[in-house]
């Protein structure tokens, strides 16, 4: 039997700050090269996730936003590194467009979470004053199919006060308890740039953890 051959080195923490476009695409099938390491970013077409990418990268002009929702229906891939990227998905529940699109994108979001070997984490965006809505329920439950962590921004926490935000924080944790560490909350203000330490420590995990090089290794032999 050959020697295994040395398991690669995790890649090193990515500085969100140097985030660039990469590329988009409007089908499944036309993603990039399907290596290295994702983050994938999701939620209802009016939870403020273009906003949330652009405050933790610090650009206010890398993920479009719009005043009306559902504009974005594209899969946007930002380059972190030749490795690492953060990946944009379309808003869901669109509120403007034709039930044969909305069918459509449900299909390609589903084979993105379902397929994607890159993809190593799915941060769910729900706004804090209407969290766990069907849609974010049905995101969340093709993730857990698939094993894929979960992390929930619980978004625009500025527009409640703390108390009120924190009873909603504990609310919802207490919802998913039962998923364990496969799913993790926080509150999130995109306005007041608040919640990004917390953010990043999550996103760090998911973007230089080695074991994604562990089967392949195993494979190998």
């Amino acid at each position: 039997m050959s020697e295994a051959p040395d398991t690669p080195a995790a890649p090193p923490r990515p500085d969100y700050r140097k985030a660039e476009f990469l590329t988009s695409a409007g089908k499944f099938s036309q993603c990039p090269e399907d290596s290295g390491w994702e983050a994938a970013f999701a939620g209802r077409s009016n939870a403020g996730k273009s906003s949330a990418i652009n405050s933790l990268t610090g650009n206010t002009k890398l993920a479009r936003t719009s005043k009306t929702p559902g504009r974005t229906q594209l899969i946007n891939f930002f380059s972190l590194s030749p490795e690492q990227r953060l990946v944009d998905l379309p808003g869901y529940g669109f509120a403007k467009v034709p039930q044969k699109v909305k069918l459509e994108w449900t299909k390609q979001l589903e084979a993105y979470l379902a397929q994607r070997q890159s993809l190593r984490g799915l941060v769910l965006l729900m706004d804090v004053r209407h969290p766990l809505q069907p849609f974010d329920q049905q995101m969340l439950g093709w993730a857990l199919a698939a094993q894929m962590p979960v992390h929930i921004l619980l978004t625009k926490a500025d527009k409640l006060k703390k108390g009120p935000a924190g009873n909603t924080l504990l609310q919802v944790k207490k919802e998913l308890k039962e998923h364990g560490d496969l799913v993790s909350v926080q509150l999130f203000s995109a306005l007041k740039h608040t919640g990004h330490k917390e953010l990043i420590r999550v996103l760090d995990g998911w973007l230089t953890d080695g074991s994604v090089y562990e089967e392949e290794v195993i494979e190998s032999v």
